[in-house]
C-alpha cells in the first residue's frame, strides 16, 4: 500500500468535502459528515478527509500496483473544480 497525505489550506474545507463526497457517492462507496469522511474507490483505493477551519486534510491509501500520482491528480481536480473561486488550491503530498 502506498499512502500520501497533504493538508490543503483553505477556509471552505467543510464545503469541499462535503461536495467531493457527494459528487462520488453515487458511484462508489462514501461515508462522511461535515467534518470528515472515506471514499472508497473500486480497485481498493481509500481517501480519507477531515477539515477544520484552515485547512482540509486528505489521506489517500493506494495499493500496490495503482499509480498513486495519478489518484493524486484526480482528488485535486475535483476538489479545484468546487474550489473555482479560490483555486487552484495548494496540494503538499507527502
Amino acid at each position: 500500500m502506498s499512502l500520501s497525505v497533504a493538508r490543503v489550506p483553505t477556509a471552505s474545507a467543510s464545503r469541499y468535502l462535503q461536495q467531493l463526497a457527494k459528487h462520488w457517492s453515487h458511484k462508489m462507496t462514501v461515508v462522511f459528515t461535515p467534518e470528515e469522511g472515506t471514499i472508497d474507490f473500486p480497485g481498493g483505493s481509500r481517501l480519507a478527509m477531515r477539515a477544520d477551519s484552515e485547512s482540509l486534510d486528505l489521506e489517500l491509501t493506494v495499493p500496490e500496483g495503482e499509480d498513486s500520482g495519478r489518484m493524486r491528480e484526480v482528488v485535486e481536480k475535483h476538489i479545484d473544480r468546487f474550489a473555482f473561486r479560490e483555486g487552484p488550491l495548494t496540494y503538499d503530498w507527502k
